[in-house]
């Protein structure tokens, strides 16, 4: 029974991650040819460097990736407070169904609906062309809001609330109480937030679809219109660095999360 387990573990293991190791590999091929391997070369990342239309896609993704998550982080954490400082549960749990909904909708309905609102809004306010760089700001902060609440919001409840009636008393305003006592507190919550708006910024391209402009494409936009023609050898570049991006930043909340456990555990200790 172990080793049946163990190799149907080693098997998911294989179709998880196999297409992603093959994509790697290749994208050091030399010969640019997935039929055979002719040597290890920076040949296509060179390549990637001196697309301009690549570039440019990249430092759209990253604009809309660093402003809507810091949007999401700033309004998703206020969004926790407010849910954590609520008393009538029944009010509160209503509250946390609609935040969840973003959650579980197929991305294709979000986007849609999006789309959908930002021409009616086009319409009411008589502008020709409104889809383009701030719809996308404005529609990937909506699709991150909820998971920042998801990540700040058990901080809030771990939260001694001890502490900030002791601030309370000692002559601090309620602003005073969070930015001094609960942010600090809650403060791995909210990079864990941050980082996970920004990957899911950097990554989506269902919605993105929907509320972009022939002038403003992402770079998952710019894949998917290669992908339609004869893709270059610089795509297999391009993803390769995306995935270690995208690790990178994984690795960076799940380190982010032990130190706050860690830092919880020790105080407990002092205790």
């Amino acid at each position: 029974m172990k080793i049946l387990s163990r190799t149907y573990m080693w098997l998911v293991f294989a179709l998880l991650y196999a297409p992603i190791l093959v994509l790697v590999v290749f994208s050091f091929n030399e010969g640019g040819s997935l039929s055979s391997y002719t040597g290890f070369s920076f040949r296509w990342y060179g390549e990637l460097f001196r697309d301009s239309v690549a570039l440019q896609s990249l430092k759209n993704s990253l604009f809309l990736a660093v402003g809507s998550a810091t949007l999401a982080t700033v309004i998703g954490t206020f969004a926790a407070l407010g849910l954590d400082r609520m008393r009538n549960r029944y009010v509160k749990g209503a509250v946390n169904a609609v935040t969840n909904i973003p959650m579980m909708n197929p991305d294709i309905v979000t986007g849609v609906s999006m789309m959908l609102l930002f021409v009616a809004l086009a319409g009411i306010l008589n502008i020709s062309d409104i889809l383009g760089r701030w719809t996308m700001l404005i529609a990937h902060t909506t699709f991150s809001l909820p998971y920042v609440i998801l990540s700040v919001l058990p901080r809030f409840r771990q939260f001694d609330k001890s502490l900030r009636e002791a601030a309370l008393d000692l002559g601090c305003t309620p602003a005073q109480s969070f930015f001094k006592v609960e942010l600090p507190q809650i403060l791995p919550g909210v990079i864990s937030g941050f980082i996970m708006g920004f990957t899911l910024s950097l990554d989506d391209f269902v919605i993105s679809h929907f509320v972009s402009s022939p002038d403003f494409q992402t770079l998952p936009l710019y894949i998917y219109n290669q992908t339609a023609h004869n893709v270059k050898y610089s795509m297999y570049a391009l993803c390769t660095l995306i995935i270690v991006a995208i690790l990178a930043l994984l690795l960076l909340v799940n380190f982010a999360g032990g130190i706050g456990d860690r830092t919880k555990r020790r105080k407990e200790a002092v205790k």
